[in-house]
């Protein structure tokens, strides 16, 4: 009786929970929703500039047309190999050379400043030496990305080796174990989760430094695209400005006509 009781409960947990989560999906899909449409209805009303907003119609648009000449693919596809390679070095790197300050805590101290400076220089402001330093090429780009996460990485992982429990470390050399076995048995399974949690923080960083690389560098990938789209939306509203200039001086032409003289003479500096 007793147990049939706390199956029951055990049901009612697991509903409560499984409704719950549906509770948060919705509600979650529904802010989306609500947010896309909101856009949509101001765009075309008028009530933002869909120039410079667009909206989601135009947005799909857009998309389909360049699913239907493939050029989306080429460019997505370049920037997630470059991700990938660049987060798969960072979480190599940072691994490896947390292990070696973990071993040498003398290392560790040298070390420590530097890691410091150098995780809080402006990763942003690096591209533009890295490109000087690298040329405009793949591999500067694959760096630009792996540079915004690869400091930050290694000071919270060895961080995180230091957060262990000593008494476990001196129960292994107790039994005769060596500093590797240390590591091996203790350290690295007790930062399994923030390895994971440096994971999921690297993968977003990798992707900002990627991006950051293709606005300098780059003729392929999601930063290009990004840059080129903002070169075209400047030359509109210079075609914009021209063609709203050359409407005027050709009204006030009509009538006086030395203006168009001067307006033709002023063209060359725009």
């Amino acid at each position: 009786m007793e147990v049939n009781e706390m199956s029951v409960k055990q049901q009612e947990f697991l509903k409560g929970r499984q409704k719950h989560r549906t509770i948060v999906s919705v509600f979650r899909v529904l802010i989306l929703l609500l947010f896309f449409i909101l856009w949509e209805i101001s765009s075309a009303t008028g009530l933002i500039d869909s120039f410079i907003f667009s909206s989601p119609s135009k947005i799909v648009r857009c998309f389909w047309n360049m699913v239907c000449d493939r050029s989306i693919f080429l460019h997505v596809g370049v920037t997630v190999y470059e991700t990938i390679v660049s987060f798969l070095l960072v979480i190599f790197i940072a691994l490896l050379c947390a292990v070696f300050l973990w071993f040498s805590p003398k290392l560790s101290e040298i070390m420590e400043p530097y890691l410091v400076v150098l995780n809080s220089l402006p990763k942003s402001a690096l591209a533009p030496l890295l490109i000087v330093w690298l040329g405009a090429t793949q591999t500067t780009i694959i760096v630009s990305g792996m540079s915004v996460a690869i400091f930050g990485s290694i000071l919270s992982l060895y961080t995180s080796f230091h957060t262990v429990d000593q008494e476990k470390i001196k129960l292994i050399y107790t039994l005769h174990g060596t500093r590797f076995h240390a590591l091996t048995k203790v350290v690295i399974p007790h930062s399994i989760p923030a390895i994971i949690s440096n994971m999921k923080v690297n993968i977003g960083l990798c992707l900002v430094g990627v991006i950051i690389g293709e606005f300098l560098a780059a003729r392929n990938g999601l930063g290009y695209l990004i840059i080129y789209s903002s070169q075209v939306l400047r030359w509109q509203d210079k075609k914009i400005f021209l063609q709203s200039s050359i409407k005027t001086q050709q009204g006030c032409a009509a009538t006086h006509p030395y203006i168009f003289f001067y307006f033709l003479s002023s063209l060359h500096f725009i």
